[in-house]
This record gives structure tokens, sequence and C-alpha cells, in this order.
């Protein structure tokens, strides 16, 4: 028969490996989904665009000292990245500066979402 003792010696031990050693799984959309379909209809500053440059870019882009001086937390502020021409080159991963900086590319979807905006005149709406 098991003491207290050794039971709480084989809990203690379970317990730190399953809190202590979560793993993370990350999967890109595409490759889960590869015939899922992109919807670049109705492509909005608003509803699209904005909420992508969020996720991904304002953490670094945006705030009163954004990196490298490249604020995107507003309509304003990323255009000049779209009519500068650096935007696409960053987030396809093609030019000097890919980003998210030392992060996964942005998904093929999203990349499409932003250059159907940009091709559509950047609007702000």
């Amino acid at each position: 028969m098991m003491t207290i003792a050794k039971i709480i010696r084989l809990i203690i031990p379970l317990y730190a490996i399953i809190t202590l050693l979560p793993s993370c799984y990350y999967d890109k959309e595409e490759t889960l989904y590869p015939f899922k379909a992109c919807d670049t209809t109705n492509v909005t500053y608003s509803q699209t665009v904005a909420p992508i440059i969020a996720t991904n870019c304002n953490t670094c882009h945006s705030g009163q000292n954004p990196t490298g001086k490249i604020n995107l937390d507003s309509w304003p502020s990323l255009t000049v990245s779209v009519n500068n021409g650096k935007l696409v080159p960053a987030i396809e991963h093609t030019g000097p500066f890919p980003m998210p900086q030392g992060g996964s590319k942005l998904s093929d979807c999203d990349i499409s979402r932003i250059k159907k905006w940009i091709s559509n005149g950047a609007p702000d709406n």
C-alpha cells in the first residue's frame, strides 16, 4: 500500500511537468485548410486591414516612439508606408526589412487582402 508521502512524491513531479512544460503549437491557416478560399471582396480599412495591422504590427509600430519611426496605428500613418512602397515588400518578406521582425510572415490571405485594399486606392473606409 502506498503511503501519503509516496503519493505526494509522485504527484508533485507530475504536476510540475504538466504545468511547467506546456507546449505551444502553431499552424498556418493555409496549411490546415489549403482549399479555403480567401475572400478579398469588400475589403475595407476599418473592417479588414486595421485588424490585421493591429494584430501583427502595432505591438512595435504604434505609440509615441514606434520602432523604426514607422507608425501604423491609424489610416494616415499606414498610408505613409503604403505610398512610399515599403509596406508590401515588408509583409511579403521580399524587401530588406521583413515584417513582423523575427516572426512568421502574414498569411497569404491577409497579404492578399492588404494588397487588394491598396489596389483599390487604400481608402479610409
